[in-house]
């Protein structure tokens, strides 16, 4: 299967799952939708998201090579609200390493504070910041207070995931 041929065919579940599967555990075929997700254009990089986040949450130790590369392509400007809503959610099923601890608070605060970024994305990097503070909990205090400014003005499903990580947060404190 050409992974770029197939993701351009059509956006649906069923075609993100197609290319998942074909992928697999296979390490050379998840190497070649990183590169295709990397590399682009718009569109391709759009859809290739899709299908690396369903292997991510299947395999999670196929991420770790990437997730530097991954965590700085979201520096890039003007990236589409389903890659940064992607990655972000790959974050919840692979062990963050250390090293990528920076970089994911610094996105996960910055998705959480910027207002024009959908619901989807505020939600996953959440769910990244609430992993990463279990090792740094200094930051679970700027977190919490985040949180309690933006549950008053946010969506239903923003309140439930943030009640969940406040409660995370004290039940940590």
């Amino acid at each position: 299967m050409d992974l770029r041929k197939a993701i351009l065919q059509e956006h649906t579940r069923a075609r993100a799952t197609k290319i998942a599967d074909h992928v697999g555990q296979n390490k050379a075929l998840f190497k070649e939708l990183v590169e295709v997700y990397l590399t682009g254009p718009y569109r391709v990089t759009q859809r290739a998201a899709w299908p690396l986040s369903i292997c991510a949450e299947r395999y999670p130790s196929l991420v770790r090579p990437y997730l530097s590369r991954l965590l700085r392509y979201l520096d890039k400007p003007a990236i589409h609200p389903a890659v940064k809503r992607n990655t972000m959610r790959m974050l919840q099923f692979i062990e963050i390493p250390r090293s990528q601890h920076a970089a994911v608070i610094e996105l996960g605060f910055r998705y959480l504070r910027d207002k024009r970024e959908p619901v989807a994305v505020k939600v996953f990097a959440m769910t990244a910041l609430s992993r990463v503070i279990k090792t740094e909990p200094e930051l679970g205090r700027e977190l919490g207070i985040i949180l309690e400014d933006l549950l008053p003005y946010s969506s239903p499903a923003f309140v439930s995931r943030a009640r969940r990580v406040l409660k995370d947060l004290q039940g940590n404190s």
